[in-house]
């Protein structure tokens, strides 16, 4: 059984900032209007959290404000009035353009439309107190958009098998030659330093013009047929962390939940869109992998540093 608090207002009609304000915070919040006033969300820490607040904003600009815990009533139909099918709609429909317009000569743009709806659909998620098929839809066509531009951006990614992740014995990975595809992308370049900062320091690097170039004795990753790739959810950069236990420190974890949004899709973690825009820039401006992955190396190592600090 749902349980629901409401909060009643009356505000004085000349004080239009705090009637705007407490609206615009009331309306993100995916409140439903019973009537002008009265707003029902279901009874919540962040519903309780909100409605204080509000509360107190109309009290102190003079206006009267009261929560109230409501009964769950089944012939009112309180979940129907927070039905958020309308909204994924259109988001669906906001998808189907952009999809419609993909190709590797308006990439930035598509990744830019992309990243948008990703979070419009986090913050329609965000009151979607009831989820339900519409949510369940919207999330796949958006992951399957975002596998579409990563293959634009990196064709030849690799699909990912199912399977169990084995614990792998680090002191037999050390001294290898490594070997992935030429011109890496955020996967394959995080899985690069990855390697060499916490797996075989002395790793050798080779860029494969395809993957049917692997030599015999080289250690593969992030191709179909690879050593290490994608497992199940897990981006390659995931499965070595998880392969060599490295996926209990706090800030690889946090490492890989940006690599994973960058190649995939899912959600956006905050540093991903500054991460993406100087990857980019540096794979646009150096043609020499080994290279590109010295550059993007320090800019890994800070990246790992802040994290740390931060955990």
């Amino acid at each position: 059984m749902n349980e629901w608090i409401a909060l009643v207002l009356s505000l004085p009609t000349e004080n239009a900032t705090v009637r705007m304000r407490a609206w615009r915070s009331l309306k993100a919040s995916g409140v439903a209007v019973l009537r002008d006033g009265v707003y029902l969300l279901p009874h919540r820490e962040s519903s309780v959290q909100l409605f204080e607040s509000t509360k107190e904003d109309v009290q102190a600009s003079g206006g009267t404000a009261f929560i109230l815990k409501v009964g769950d009533d089944e012939t009112a139909s309180y979940p129907a009035l927070f039905n958020r099918t309308e909204d994924f709609a259109g988001l669906l429909s906001e998808l189907s353009i952009v999809q419609g317009s993909l190709s590797t000569d308006a990439l930035p743009i598509a990744i830019k439309q992309l990243r948008k709806l990703r979070k419009t659909f986090a913050a329609i998620v965000s009151i979607d107190y009831f989820p339900g098929e519409a949510q369940a839809q919207a999330e796949a066509a958006l992951v399957n958009a975002e596998l579409q531009l990563n293959r634009l951006v990196s064709p030849d990614e690799p699909h990912a098998i199912t399977g169990q992740i084995e614990p792998l014995d680090l002191s037999q990975y050390q001294g290898r030659t490594w070997a992935t595809r030429k011109r890496p992308w955020v996967d394959r370049l995080a899985s690069a330093w990855l390697i060499r900062k916490f797996i075989d320091t002395n790793a050798r690097f080779i860029w494969l013009d395809s993957p049917i170039d692997c030599p015999a004795d080289a250690l593969g990753f992030d191709f179909d047929g690879a050593t290490f790739s994608h497992v199940s959810n897990k981006v390659t950069f995931e499965v070595l962390l998880a392969s060599f236990a490295l996926d209990q420190q706090p800030a690889l974890q946090r490492f890989g939940a940006v690599v994973h949004y960058l190649d995939v899709g899912g959600i956006q973690p905050s540093e991903a869109n500054g991460l993406e825009q100087i990857l980019w820039g540096l794979r646009n401006s150096i043609q020499d992998d080994d290279q590109l992955l010295t550059t993007a190396s320090s800019v890994f190592d800070a990246l790992f540093t802040a994290f740390t600090e931060k955990a």
